[in-house]
């Protein structure tokens, strides 16, 4: 387990702040296995929180945990593409 200085209010807050702005996601699979996509924060709810990937083929999970991305198997950073480009 990974110790993080954020509590889980810290982070839903952190998550809250990029509603509906474009964002590139990176998970965390497992055995050095990264996924990176950039997509916009749909979704923010008291649980979880969506991604919708700009990429229509994309076959992955676009909904996380807040203790996903507390534990650091999701990253979430502001990206300055937009979906037109």
């Amino acid at each position: 387990m990974i110790k993080t200085n954020l509590t889980l209010s810290q982070a839903k807050e952190r998550v809250k702040k990029l509603h509906q702005k474009p964002v590139c996601v990176t998970l965390n699979l497992g055995r050095n296995k990264f996924i990176s996509f950039t997509g916009t924060l749909a979704g923010v709810y008291p649980a979880l929180f969506t991604v919708t990937p700009f990429d229509k083929g994309f076959k992955g999970k676009t909904s996380y945990s807040y203790s996903e991305y507390l534990c650091g198997r999701v990253k979430i950073t502001e990206s300055k593409e937009d979906a037109n480009a």
